[in-house]
Protein backbone atom coordinates (compact mmCIF):
# COMPACT_ATOMS: atom_id res chain seq x y z
CA UNK A 1 0.00 0.00 0.00
CA UNK A 2 2.56 2.75 -1.69
CA UNK A 3 4.53 3.21 1.55
CA UNK A 4 2.13 3.01 4.45
CA UNK A 5 3.15 0.39 7.41
CA UNK A 6 6.39 0.15 5.96
CA UNK A 7 8.24 -1.24 9.66
CA UNK A 8 7.98 -5.18 9.95
CA UNK A 9 4.74 -7.00 10.30
CA UNK A 10 2.66 -4.21 8.30
CA UNK A 11 2.77 -2.31 11.35
CA UNK A 12 4.15 1.65 11.73
CA UNK A 13 7.96 1.72 12.23
CA UNK A 14 8.47 1.62 16.02
CA UNK A 15 4.36 1.19 15.95
CA UNK A 16 4.09 4.90 15.78
CA UNK A 17 2.27 6.26 12.89
CA UNK A 18 3.71 9.66 13.40
CA UNK A 19 6.90 8.07 11.99
CA UNK A 20 5.45 6.47 9.01
CA UNK A 21 6.57 7.53 6.03
CA UNK A 22 3.53 6.89 3.44
CA UNK A 23 4.22 8.65 -0.21
CA UNK A 24 6.95 11.02 -2.18
CA UNK A 25 5.86 13.18 -4.63
CA UNK A 26 7.82 15.87 -7.02
CA UNK A 27 6.91 17.93 -9.65
CA UNK A 28 7.02 21.81 -10.99
CA UNK A 29 4.55 24.00 -11.07
CA UNK A 30 4.35 27.23 -13.15
CA UNK A 31 7.18 30.19 -12.38
CA UNK A 32 10.26 28.00 -12.24
CA UNK A 33 9.21 26.29 -9.10
CA UNK A 34 9.50 22.65 -7.36
CA UNK A 35 7.35 21.31 -5.18
CA UNK A 36 8.54 18.66 -2.89
CA UNK A 37 5.93 16.51 -0.61
CA UNK A 38 6.02 13.94 2.14
CA UNK A 39 3.54 12.36 3.83
CA UNK A 40 2.97 10.78 7.01
CA UNK A 41 0.82 9.27 9.54
CA UNK A 42 -1.56 6.78 7.55
CA UNK A 43 -5.35 7.38 8.87
CA UNK A 44 -4.62 10.31 10.65
CA UNK A 45 -5.29 11.34 13.12
CA UNK A 46 -5.93 8.01 14.61
CA UNK A 47 -2.21 6.90 14.83
CA UNK A 48 -1.22 10.40 16.10
CA UNK A 49 -2.54 13.69 16.94
CA UNK A 50 0.42 15.92 15.98
CA UNK A 51 3.28 15.59 14.70
CA UNK A 52 6.03 13.36 16.93
CA UNK A 53 8.11 16.30 18.42
CA UNK A 54 11.35 14.36 18.73
CA UNK A 55 10.85 13.48 15.37
CA UNK A 56 13.33 14.74 11.95
CA UNK A 57 11.44 14.82 8.90
CA UNK A 58 13.60 15.58 5.86
CA UNK A 59 13.43 15.04 2.36
CA UNK A 60 17.00 14.71 0.57
CA UNK A 61 18.02 16.09 -2.82
CA UNK A 62 20.41 14.75 -4.83
CA UNK A 63 21.90 17.05 -7.48
CA UNK A 64 24.73 15.13 -9.35
CA UNK A 65 23.69 11.23 -9.16
CA UNK A 66 26.00 9.60 -6.69
CA UNK A 67 22.60 8.92 -4.81
CA UNK A 68 23.97 10.93 -1.91
CA UNK A 69 22.11 13.97 -0.53
CA UNK A 70 23.30 17.88 -1.53
CA UNK A 71 20.53 19.37 -0.54
CA UNK A 72 18.26 18.54 2.26
CA UNK A 73 15.53 20.11 3.76
CA UNK A 74 14.54 19.49 7.48
CA UNK A 75 11.21 19.56 9.35
CA UNK A 76 10.71 19.45 13.24
CA UNK A 77 7.79 20.46 15.38
CA UNK A 78 7.31 21.88 18.78
CA UNK A 79 5.48 20.03 21.83
CA UNK A 80 1.96 19.91 20.66
CA UNK A 81 0.41 22.46 23.25
CA UNK A 82 -2.77 21.87 25.73
CA UNK A 83 -5.22 22.79 22.76
CA UNK A 84 -3.38 20.81 20.55
CA UNK A 85 -1.43 23.64 18.22
CA UNK A 86 1.84 23.22 17.19
CA UNK A 87 4.87 24.93 14.91
CA UNK A 88 6.99 23.93 12.65
CA UNK A 89 10.54 24.89 12.00
CA UNK A 90 12.59 24.25 8.45
CA UNK A 91 16.05 23.92 8.05
CA UNK A 92 18.13 24.10 4.53
CA UNK A 93 21.73 22.41 4.71
CA UNK A 94 24.10 21.87 2.14
CA UNK A 95 27.61 19.20 1.13
CA UNK A 96 28.56 17.16 4.89
CA UNK A 97 25.23 18.21 6.58
CA UNK A 98 23.12 17.52 4.08
CA UNK A 99 24.59 13.95 4.27
CA UNK A 100 23.56 13.52 8.07
CA UNK A 101 20.11 12.66 9.26
CA UNK A 102 20.00 15.86 11.98
CA UNK A 103 18.25 18.94 11.45
CA UNK A 104 21.18 21.68 10.15
CA UNK A 105 22.05 24.03 7.87
CA UNK A 106 20.08 27.68 7.51
CA UNK A 107 16.51 27.81 9.10
CA UNK A 108 14.02 28.91 6.28
CA UNK A 109 11.10 28.88 8.63
CA UNK A 110 10.41 29.15 12.67
CA UNK A 111 7.48 28.30 14.15
CA UNK A 112 5.99 28.10 11.32
CA UNK A 113 1.99 27.10 11.99
CA UNK A 114 0.22 23.59 11.60
CA UNK A 115 -2.68 23.15 10.78
CA UNK A 116 -4.98 20.28 11.73
CA UNK A 117 -8.87 21.43 10.48
CA UNK A 118 -10.28 21.72 7.04
CA UNK A 119 -8.06 24.86 6.22
CA UNK A 120 -4.09 24.55 5.34
CA UNK A 121 -1.99 26.94 6.89
CA UNK A 122 0.78 27.80 4.46
CA UNK A 123 3.15 30.18 5.50
CA UNK A 124 5.75 32.14 3.04
CA UNK A 125 9.22 32.97 3.24
CA UNK A 126 11.71 34.66 0.98
CA UNK A 127 10.76 32.47 -2.79
CA UNK A 128 9.56 29.53 -0.03
CA UNK A 129 6.47 28.36 0.79
CA UNK A 130 5.70 25.66 3.02
CA UNK A 131 2.51 24.23 4.92
CA UNK A 132 2.04 21.27 7.45
CA UNK A 133 -0.65 19.51 8.79
CA UNK A 134 -3.85 17.22 8.60
CA UNK A 135 -4.65 16.47 4.47
CA UNK A 136 -6.56 14.25 2.80
CA UNK A 137 -4.47 11.48 1.79
CA UNK A 138 -3.80 11.08 -2.10
CA UNK A 139 -2.85 7.37 -2.84
CA UNK A 140 -5.52 5.58 -4.41
CA UNK A 141 -5.82 1.75 -4.72
CA UNK A 142 -7.97 -1.40 -4.55
CA UNK A 143 -5.99 -2.71 -2.17
CA UNK A 144 -8.95 -5.70 -1.07
CA UNK A 145 -9.03 -6.71 -4.61
CA UNK A 146 -4.49 -6.97 -4.06
CA UNK A 147 -5.31 -9.10 -0.64
CA UNK A 148 -8.01 -11.51 -2.57
CA UNK A 149 -5.28 -12.47 -5.34
CA UNK A 150 -6.47 -9.73 -7.90
CA UNK A 151 -10.12 -10.02 -7.67
CA UNK A 152 -11.11 -6.19 -7.93
CA UNK A 153 -13.65 -4.91 -5.81
CA UNK A 154 -13.77 -1.40 -7.23
CA UNK A 155 -13.51 0.40 -3.99
CA UNK A 156 -10.29 2.94 -3.37
CA UNK A 157 -9.19 2.19 0.19
CA UNK A 158 -7.52 5.95 0.68
CA UNK A 159 -10.99 7.51 -0.38
CA UNK A 160 -11.82 8.43 3.06
CA UNK A 161 -8.21 8.67 4.63
CA UNK A 162 -6.31 11.55 5.57
CA UNK A 163 -2.18 11.53 6.23
CA UNK A 164 -0.31 14.40 7.63
CA UNK A 165 1.48 16.65 4.66
CA UNK A 166 4.40 17.99 4.86
CA UNK A 167 4.64 20.73 1.53
CA UNK A 168 7.16 23.32 0.73
CA UNK A 169 7.76 24.57 -2.78
CA UNK A 170 11.26 26.48 -3.67
CA UNK A 171 12.50 27.87 -6.56
CA UNK A 172 14.37 25.79 -9.04
CA UNK A 173 17.90 27.08 -8.78
CA UNK A 174 17.91 26.09 -5.25
CA UNK A 175 18.16 22.50 -5.99
CA UNK A 176 21.04 22.82 -8.33
CA UNK A 177 21.50 23.73 -12.01
CA UNK A 178 20.96 20.36 -13.76
CA UNK A 179 17.14 19.51 -14.26
CA UNK A 180 17.89 16.27 -13.41
CA UNK A 181 17.48 15.35 -9.44
CA UNK A 182 17.01 12.97 -7.11
CA UNK A 183 14.46 13.26 -4.17
CA UNK A 184 14.26 10.94 -1.15
CA UNK A 185 12.11 11.03 2.21
CA UNK A 186 13.56 10.08 5.32
CA UNK A 187 12.16 9.89 9.07
CA UNK A 188 14.39 9.96 12.07
CA UNK A 189 13.65 10.13 15.57
CA UNK A 190 15.80 10.77 18.85
CA UNK A 191 15.67 8.11 21.32
CA UNK A 192 17.67 7.72 24.58
CA UNK A 193 20.36 10.31 23.21
CA UNK A 194 20.35 8.91 19.98
CA UNK A 195 18.49 9.93 16.21
CA UNK A 196 17.74 6.90 14.35
CA UNK A 197 16.46 6.62 10.92
CA UNK A 198 13.17 4.54 11.22
CA UNK A 199 11.66 5.20 7.77
CA UNK A 200 12.93 6.17 4.35
CA UNK A 201 12.06 5.89 0.46
CA UNK A 202 10.71 7.33 -2.55
CA UNK A 203 9.26 4.79 -4.55
CA UNK A 204 5.52 3.88 -4.06
CA UNK A 205 5.01 -0.04 -3.10
CA UNK A 206 8.35 -1.28 -2.56
CA UNK A 207 8.88 -2.82 1.08
CA UNK A 208 5.69 -4.06 0.51
CA UNK A 209 6.74 -6.17 -2.02
CA UNK A 210 10.05 -6.67 -1.72
CA UNK A 211 12.06 -6.79 1.70
CA UNK A 212 11.28 -9.90 4.25
CA UNK A 213 9.91 -8.99 7.40
CA UNK A 214 13.76 -9.50 9.06
CA UNK A 215 15.20 -6.95 6.88
CA UNK A 216 12.68 -3.80 6.95
CA UNK A 217 14.18 -2.31 9.79
CA UNK A 218 17.44 -2.42 7.82
CA UNK A 219 16.12 -1.23 4.74
CA UNK A 220 14.07 1.63 6.85
CA UNK A 221 17.80 2.96 8.53
CA UNK A 222 19.86 2.60 5.42
CA UNK A 223 21.21 4.43 2.70
CA UNK A 224 19.93 4.97 -0.82
CA UNK A 225 23.79 4.42 -1.97
CA UNK A 226 24.62 1.08 -0.66
CA UNK A 227 20.58 -0.32 -2.03
CA UNK A 228 21.90 -2.10 -5.50
CA UNK A 229 24.47 -3.69 -3.58
CA UNK A 230 22.25 -4.97 -1.06
CA UNK A 231 18.85 -5.39 -2.82
CA UNK A 232 19.88 -6.70 -6.61
CA UNK A 233 20.13 -10.13 -5.21
CA UNK A 234 17.20 -10.67 -3.19
CA UNK A 235 14.74 -8.17 -5.23
CA UNK A 236 15.68 -9.96 -8.45
CA UNK A 237 14.66 -13.12 -6.55
CA UNK A 238 11.62 -11.71 -6.21
CA UNK A 239 10.84 -10.71 -9.37
CA UNK A 240 11.83 -14.34 -10.74
CA UNK A 241 9.53 -15.69 -9.35
CA UNK A 242 6.34 -13.09 -8.78
CA UNK A 243 6.67 -12.16 -12.74
CA UNK A 244 8.92 -14.56 -14.42
CA UNK A 245 11.80 -12.94 -15.26
CA UNK A 246 15.10 -13.75 -15.95
CA UNK A 247 17.42 -12.68 -13.81
CA UNK A 248 18.72 -10.29 -16.50
CA UNK A 249 15.16 -8.71 -16.76
CA UNK A 250 14.88 -8.60 -13.33
CA UNK A 251 17.60 -6.00 -13.05
CA UNK A 252 16.79 -4.10 -16.05
CA UNK A 253 13.43 -3.58 -14.52
CA UNK A 254 14.96 -3.01 -10.62
CA UNK A 255 16.92 -0.13 -12.46
CA UNK A 256 14.00 2.32 -12.32
CA UNK A 257 13.87 1.35 -8.62
CA UNK A 258 16.90 0.79 -7.04
CA UNK A 259 18.65 2.80 -5.64
CA UNK A 260 15.16 3.68 -3.86
CA UNK A 261 15.59 7.95 -4.91
CA UNK A 262 13.27 9.34 -7.06
CA UNK A 263 14.35 10.69 -10.26
CA UNK A 264 13.13 13.74 -11.69
CA UNK A 265 14.21 15.68 -15.01
CA UNK A 266 12.54 18.65 -14.46
CA UNK A 267 12.85 19.16 -18.34
CA UNK A 268 10.18 16.88 -18.82
CA UNK A 269 6.23 16.22 -17.78
CA UNK A 270 6.25 14.65 -14.27
CA UNK A 271 4.94 11.27 -14.46
CA UNK A 272 6.01 8.63 -12.56
CA UNK A 273 8.67 7.58 -12.52
CA UNK A 274 10.08 10.34 -14.09
CA UNK A 275 8.97 12.66 -10.88
CA UNK A 276 5.61 11.75 -9.09
CA UNK A 277 2.27 13.84 -9.35
CA UNK A 278 -0.68 13.23 -7.21
CA UNK A 279 -2.62 11.58 -9.67
CA UNK A 280 -0.03 9.31 -10.92
CA UNK A 281 -1.18 5.37 -11.25
CA UNK A 282 1.64 4.03 -9.40
CA UNK A 283 -0.69 0.99 -7.76
CA UNK A 284 -1.13 0.05 -11.43
CA UNK A 285 2.89 0.64 -12.48
CA UNK A 286 3.94 -1.48 -9.47
CA UNK A 287 1.64 -4.49 -10.36
CA UNK A 288 2.58 -4.44 -13.87
CA UNK A 289 6.61 -4.30 -12.44
CA UNK A 290 5.60 -7.17 -10.14
CA UNK A 291 3.76 -9.50 -12.36
CA UNK A 292 6.00 -9.09 -15.44
CA UNK A 293 2.67 -7.45 -17.46
CA UNK A 294 0.06 -9.51 -16.68
CA UNK A 295 -1.71 -7.41 -13.92
CA UNK A 296 -1.80 -3.81 -15.66
CA UNK A 297 -4.33 -2.04 -13.81
CA UNK A 298 -6.19 -2.27 -10.22
CA UNK A 299 -9.10 -0.08 -12.13
CA UNK A 300 -8.87 2.71 -9.65
CA UNK A 301 -8.47 6.42 -10.35
CA UNK A 302 -7.27 9.42 -8.96
CA UNK A 303 -9.15 11.08 -6.30
CA UNK A 304 -11.11 14.17 -7.22
CA UNK A 305 -10.23 16.66 -3.75
CA UNK A 306 -6.70 18.13 -4.97
CA UNK A 307 -6.24 21.58 -4.97
CA UNK A 308 -5.21 23.34 -8.17
CA UNK A 309 -3.38 25.70 -5.88
CA UNK A 310 -0.47 25.22 -2.59
CA UNK A 311 -0.56 23.11 -0.80
CA UNK A 312 -2.09 20.93 -3.52
CA UNK A 313 -3.34 18.26 -0.76
CA UNK A 314 -6.84 17.62 -0.40
CA UNK A 315 -9.48 18.69 2.37
CA UNK A 316 -8.94 15.99 5.12
CA UNK A 317 -12.17 14.14 5.69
Amino acid sequence: MSHHLSGPHLRSPLDDARLDLTDVFAFTVPGGRTVLIMNVNPIAPTGGRAFHPDAVYRLNIDTDGDHRADVAYSFTFSDPADDGEQTLTVHRATGAEARAHEAAGTPLFTDAPVSFGPYPQVTEAGQYLVSAGLRSDPFFADLDGIVKDFQWTGTDWGADKNVFGIVLEVPDSELGADPVIGVWARVSVHQNGTLTSVDRGAHPSLTAYFNAEEVKDAYNAGEPADDWDTYRAPWTAVLQHTGGYTEESAEAALRTVLPDVLRYDRSRPAAYPNGRTLIDDVTSARLAMVSGGKITTDHIGPHRDLLQEFPYLGTPH
